[in-house]
């Protein structure tokens, strides 16, 4: 009568393709970041070393603080983003939760809805 441990051996036999992959993307992956070192030019300029901002030169110090609106209006979108990424599986599988997923998912946006509202009205995504 065999039990689950000998079955033990047969089951790690199955994840010995997956081993020997990884041993190989690390080795891999590290030979080629290794070459990229080793056989790269090492010669900075002031031109290279330089903070560069989207093409033109820097006209203020790069450590200058952001408006607090700006990290508001990322985090806002953020949400809104996160709330499209639930919707996705939600259609997916509508049918299978009924009726009472559907009235989930109508409260979920309902409180989105009402604080996009509330951000609207307290002139958050006002820009100056």
């Amino acid at each position: 009568m065999a039990g689950p441990v000998d079955k033990a051996p047969d089951m790690l036999e199955n994840y010995l393709p997956i081993l020997i992959f990884i041993t190989l993307a690390v080795i891999i992956g590290g030979v080629v970041v290794g070459l990229g070192f080793v056989l790269g030019a090492h010669k900075p300029d002031s031109q290279k070393v330089s903070p560069y901002e989207c093409g033109f030169e820097v006209f203020e110090d790069t450590r200058m603080k952001f408006d607090v609106r700006y990290y508001l209006v990322a985090i806002l979108f953020i949400i809104f983003d996160l709330e499209i990424a639930f919707l996705f599986p939600w259609a997916v599988v509508l049918e299978d939760v009924g009726m009472v997923g559907f009235w989930a998912m109508v409260l979920f946006l309902g409180i989105l809805v009402v604080g996009f509202i509330y951000e609207w009205v307290k002139g958050a995504l006002e820009w100056e």
